[in-house]
């Protein structure tokens, strides 16, 4: 995204957010006035421990809620302010969401799972829909599994349908919640390699992660506790890469 003078402007913004839930007679604060910028092209991880503010920063970020203070912008619409019918349009066109359990349509093929964005959205041309459908498929390697239900394919091939489901009107920005937290390690590659070939692409991923292993092969990690941004790095100067590389030129040089 580019500003009107040609400087490249953040794909998502989000400015002090606070979220409160109420709980019996009172309320917790799960978010405390969190800040955030992710510029275009960013593989950004989020990480931390469970019931630390993650997902619920990636559920501001995708309008699924609403701050209790503070702005949240994305591809340059404050969504803290959309009412549902605005935000379902606005994240039709410019986002793809990928879920830990995969959420495809268990009555519909893999292709129509993919489909079903176009078909809502409206943006490809009816009769362009099946055949992107089918060229997404293939981007994922899921030629010869298109027209099979969710429940006749693996679970890996499942998470992969739903990144071309993600795809499918070709949003610039995708988010993912823990994508790979159900799959084997061999599965959780391939789809991480998927990731960085929409980064190569020029497309902006978040993704929610347990894993730093993982985390620290974007390009960012930001680590999240108590509710509070504690850590925001380049993923390559995080400990968990520089322990990763430090141990890798060990092996090589005991070889």
């Amino acid at each position: 995204m580019a500003s009107e003078n040609g400087h490249q402007t953040s794909i998502v913004q989000v400015r002090n957010v606070t979220k409160r839930f109420p709980i019996g007679d009172g309320e917790i604060t799960i978010l405390k006035g969190v800040t955030l910028s992710v510029m275009p092209g960013e593989f950004v991880s989020l990480v931390g421990p469970s019931g630390n503010g993650k997902s619920t920063l990636l559920n501001m970020i995708t309008g699924i809620d609403h701050p209790s203070e503070g702005e949240v912008i994305v591809t340059g619409q404050s969504i803290h302010t959309m009412n549902e019918n605005q935000l379902a349009a606005w994240r039709g066109e410019h986002l793809g969401i990928i879920f830990q359990f995969f959420q495809l349509l268990p009555a519909l093929s893999l292709v129509k799972n993919v489909m079903l964005p176009m078909d809502l959205v409206k943006i490809v041309p009816r009769r362009e829909r099946q055949a992107r459908a089918l060229a997404l498929l293939e981007r994922v390697g899921l030629t010869d599994q298109a027209h099979k239900l969710p429940s006749q394919v693996s679970g890996g091939q499942q998470q992969r349908a739903a990144i071309a489901r993600a795809l499918a009107n070709d949003p610039p920005l995708i988010v993912a919640d823990e994508p790979t937290g159900n799959l084997d390690s061999t599965t959780a590659e391939d789809v991480f390699q998927l990731f960085k070939g929409l980064i190569a692409q020029g497309k902006t991923v978040i993704m929610v992660t347990h894993s730093l292993d993982l985390a620290v092969r974007g390009s960012r990690v930001v680590e999240i506790r108590d509710g509070r941004i504690t850590n925001d790095v380049p993923a390559a100067q995080h400990p968990r890469a520089i322990a990763r590389n430090a141990a890798r030129q060990e092996a090589a040089a005991s070889r």
